[in-house]
């Protein structure tokens, strides 16, 4: 669950480590055994690799992206791939759009109790010492001081502790954040290409909603580890994404937290459970009648629609590309 967290920060709204970060690649790094049973568990899953597809059905016609959240200059060769399919566009569909990205600001800057929790025991009571200890630091080193992290909700801190430092600030201190979700909008809004959301703006704030005090805990538990190497973290997930290596991402992050995070493997196989269950399954089913009925009315015009969101609900069973095989659209690799 932390590289997912990690990847949530960057994969769902980090390739700046890639312009100016360093570390190594955990997963060329890993002994040959263990990236022989990662390579065999990537292997079982549907549509594990590629961030370029193309869905068509009948005359309506879908091309979807995985995206990466962080400014990287490799993007360019994305857009340069989506430029046609956009110019022939009726719409683009991200996560949330500019009007979803400020209704949540405003809330946030409204009700600091969305991230904050003001009653109840705070993170270093929940935590043992070495564990808030860890927290602490890593807080601090992605500046937020003990006293204000003692006090955030579990589900901020596990995200924001797989983020390298050396990202966050270089993105701080060049003013861009334009990851290729934004990216897109961007050449949606030159265009006057509308733009249309696939889910509410307080949708990260229900993803975590119902979790128990041990979930909570054991979800910043899992993340620990990673903070002290977020840089190599950072690297890692930027290598695989840009290779189109998208589940390797997650299995990665399974084997990781097997070895590292002091959970037992049960614990860990609850957590990946739950949150590719809560994060990515539910929200994939609740993405697609959005999108085939828009490529549907698109399709009554000549046009097709474009999607882009987090390349982690690209692949699966229960993965968008395959939800919409099940539903009779064929599906085509556009970047093997």
């Amino acid at each position: 669950m932390r590289v997912l967290l990690a990847g949530l920060f960057a994969l769902w709204a980090g390739a700046a480590a890639a312009m100016t970060c360093e570390g190594r690649n955990l997963i060329a790094a890993l002994p040959e055994g263990t990236q022989d049973r990662l390579d065999a568990a990537v292997a079982e899953i549907p549509n594990h690799s590629g961030i370029l597809w193309r869905a068509t059905r009948d005359q309506a016609q879908i091309t979807l992206v995985g995206t990466y959240h962080f400014p990287d200059p490799r993007h360019q060769q994305v857009l340069k791939r989506l430029a046609n399919p956009l110019e022939n566009a009726a719409a683009l569909y991200v996560e949330a759009g500019p009007k979803e990205e400020a209704r949540l600001t405003r809330a946030l800057t409204e009700d600091p109790s969305l991230m904050v929790n003001e009653e109840g025991p705070t993170l270093p009571e929940r935590l043992n010492e070495a564990e808030w200890k860890t927290l602490s630091d890593a807080m601090a080193e992605r500046g937020l001081p003990a006293a204000v992290t003692a006090k955030l909700r579990p589900w901020y801190v596990a995200m924001m502790i797989g983020v390298s430092p050396c990202v966050l600030q270089g993105a701080a201190q060049s003013g861009d954040l334009q990851g290729l979700d934004h990216l897109l909008i961007g050449k949606a809004e030159e265009a006057e290409l509308p733009i249309r959301a696939l889910e509410p703006w307080d949708t990260v704030f229900t993803l975590f909603s119902g979790m128990t005090d041990k979930e909570e805990e054991n979800m910043i538990r899992s993340a620990l580890p990673a903070a002290a190497y977020a840089d190599d973290y950072a690297v890692t997930l930027t290598d695989a994404y840009f290779a189109g290596d998208i589940w390797a991402i997650w299995e990665f992050g399974r084997f990781d937290a097997y070895e590292n995070s002091g959970l037992d493997k049960q614990e860990v196989d609850e957590q990946f459970s739950f949150a590719q269950t809560r994060l990515m399954d539910q929200r994939n089913q609740s993405w697609i009648d959005r999108l085939t009925k828009g490529a549907e009315a698109a399709a009554k015009d000549g046009k097709g629609v474009v999607a882009g969101f987090g390349a982690l609900h690209l692949p699966g069973e229960q993965g968008v590309l395959r939800l919409l095989e099940k539903q009779g659209w064929m599906i085509e690799r556009l970047d093997g």
